[in-house]
């Protein structure tokens, strides 16, 4: 299966949320959320979903805010299912510690797709060492820095000028473009309207 190229607004419309697919173009009245604030396709008289159905759903919604392929997406729950603690809270540390999620939380990216084009043109630096792997695992301590092209895009300085809050298990510095992560960040830290949980439940079953 290929990677979805079609409109990225579908994806919010279909799970009827925003997911912040577009950086902050989803912020503006242009959003489609704005505009046409109900699923795609045919509006039929939709029946309550069954619980599976809701399983189902909160897997796409994490799957689509992370921007994986669904076999990537399997492969973390399964890594996370076999480490100690809760399972959904090592789930979304896994997808939260990616390099192309904690470029785009830094805030050198306006969104995941963003970052990950970041990434694999090679622009971010591990411990000084170029990597342009999006799926890349920052561990605690590494630090995440830009390199001398990376450090003078256009794009780089709009992306800084918005206002946008780093979590507190990343320390920045504006001076040197450069971030370490401190520590894996607590599920109240993980800024996601998903229900870990059901998707737990999606795969267990």
């Amino acid at each position: 299966m290929g990677r979805y190229i079609g409109s990225v607004c579908k994806l919010c419309r279909r799970e009827s949320e925003k997911l912040f697919l577009k950086g902050n173009r989803c912020l503006t009245t242009k959003c489609a959320m704005e505009k046409r604030n109900y699923p795609p396709g045919p509006h039929s008289r939709r029946m309550r979903p069954s619980d599976y159905g809701m399983q189902l759903r909160e897997k796409q919604k994490l799957k689509r805010v992370y921007r994986l392929y669904e076999k990537q997406f399997k492969h973390y729950f399964e890594v996370a299912s076999g480490s100690p603690g809760v399972t959904g809270h090592k789930f979304l540390e896994l997808l939260e510690t990616r390099l192309d999620n904690v470029v785009y939380k830094i805030g050198w990216a306006s969104s995941r797709d963003q970052a990950r084009q970041m990434v694999t043109h090679g622009h971010v630096t591990i411990n000084g060492k170029k990597v342009n792997i999006p799926s890349y695992q920052v561990k605690a301590g590494s630090k995440v820095a830009l390199t001398v092209q990376g450090a003078r895009s256009k794009l780089l300085s709009i992306n800084e000028s918005n206002k946008h809050s780093i979590p507190p298990w990343i320390q920045y510095s504006a001076k040197t473009k450069s971030a370490e992560m401190l520590r894996p960040p607590k599920r109240e830290e993980v800024e996601t309207h998903t229900n870990e949980q059901q998707v737990v439940e999606f795969y267990s079953r």
